[in-house]
């Protein structure tokens, strides 16, 4: 498991990124952060015509269930893909 120095790491390291890892990356990257700092998504699922938020939406609650620190392990291991 991650630890909390660790996760802030990983996503400081996110913001310095040379190569944009591909949309969905950055989408699962969100919905771990999200899911490792605020838990289960809630609100109603944006409409048909905000793309972008209905996206973060979708993936956010995908990772719905999923602890905080499996998601932090999780984010911290895929941002160390990236290198």
């Amino acid at each position: 498991m991650a630890t909390e120095d660790e996760f802030r790491a990983a996503v400081e390291a996110v913001s310095g990124l040379t190569k944009d890892p591909g949309n969905d990356t950055k989408l699962r990257l969100y919905a771990l952060y999200k899911q490792a700092t605020e838990g289960d998504v809630s609100g109603k699922r944006p409409g048909m015509m905000d793309f972008v938020g209905r996206a973060k939406y979708d993936a956010w609650a995908a990772a719905r269930g999923m602890d905080a620190e499996a998601a932090r392990a999780e984010y911290v291991s895929t941002v160390g893909g990236l290198s």
